[in-house]
């Protein structure tokens, strides 16, 4: 798949593309349907697939200070699109000065002389241009004088963990936030994922006999509820069964939030200094202290084996 950062990284010999434009944290199951579409239409017309999207989050820019929560980098989302078939990527700096595009200009100055859309496929809610005063009424009655149709995908409704709401990137955040990270995986279609660099930490773990990686998360990453989950720790290429903490750890006084992961079984893992990444199965217990250190070790100890149980099922 082909990235590009800004219009002028796009190839002066671009032809007509599929095109959907949109933030797409997460690339959820609602995504996937828009993604897939696009990338299926790409293929019955022969031409590339591209997404469109972002960076920073255009509420950064319009309302400095209301970046959300990130269900996953660019990069992340850049591996996803290209599991789903995606050919191309344009990441769009998102700046003050783009964001006072009006609608018509933003479909010409992208849609048109950049991607010579041929098709542009979105969901029902899309919305563009400056204030966001367009919507898909406008992208489809621009197409006629711009040579492309537009194609909207409905998408589907979320089950019981989103009480029957479309699928969407701020009800998964909220999820997330719930530390109903079941929830969230029924609408990314996968567990919430969290990635960063091991750092030093205080080292408890390793002296209470279950050590773990301390991950230094990236910015504005959507981190669960305070607890303790079952799921799994990537490292080295390989998916390694884990129990996960977060919290600023009260046992000890601390005031810093982290995410730390144990690897269960794993003797002598050093991944200081590594990028990994947690995924977050299921929901454990609430963050809690104790009477006495050995207290907490005998709570250590049975929660490694209910991410175990967990772990087995999955």
């Amino acid at each position: 798949m082909q990235r590009w950062r800004g219009l002028e990284d796009i190839p002066e010999d671009w032809g007509r593309s599929v095109v959907t434009i949109g933030s797409y944290d997460g690339v959820h199951r609602g995504h996937q349907l828009i993604i897939g579409r696009a990338v299926e239409r790409a293929r019955e017309l022969g031409v590339p697939a591209v997404v469109v999207t972002f960076d920073p989050h255009p509420s950064e820019v319009v309302r400095p200070g209301s970046h959300p929560p990130l269900l996953a980098p660019h990069h992340r989302r850049a591996e996803l699109m290209a599991e789903l078939g995606v050919d191309a990527l344009l990441i769009l700096p998102f700046t003050a000065e783009f964001s006072r595009l009006a609608p018509a200009d933003f479909v010409v100055k992208v849609l048109v002389d950049k991607l010579h859309a041929r098709v542009v496929v979105e969901g029902p809610n899309f919305r563009f241009g400056h204030k966001a005063a367009g919507d898909v009424t406008l992208l489809a009655e621009l197409g006629g004088p711009y040579d492309y149709e537009v194609e909207l995908v409905d998408l589907f409704v979320s089950g019981e963990a989103g009480g029957g709401a479309p699928f969407s990137s701020t009800l998964t955040r909220r999820l997330v936030a719930e530390g109903d990270v079941a929830g969230a995986a029924e609408i990314l279609g996968r567990p919430h994922r969290v990635e960063g660099v091991v750092v030093r930490g205080a080292q408890r773990g390793r002296e209470l006999g279950f050590p773990t990686a301390n991950v230094e998360t990236l910015p504005h990453t959507a981190i669960p509820a305070d607890g303790v989950y079952a799921g799994w720790l990537h490292a080295d290429g390989e998916r390694m069964p884990a129990a996960i903490s977060v919290g600023t750890n009260p046992q000890f006084d601390g005031t810093t939030r982290t995410v730390e992961a144990y690897a269960i079984d794993r003797v002598g893992l050093d991944l200081y200094g590594q990028h990994v990444a947690v995924d977050f199965l299921a929901f454990v217990r609430g963050q809690q202290t104790f009477d006495s250190i050995d207290g907490l070790l005998v709570a250590i100890a049975d929660d490694v084996k209910r991410c175990q149980e967990i772990l087995g099922r999955s």
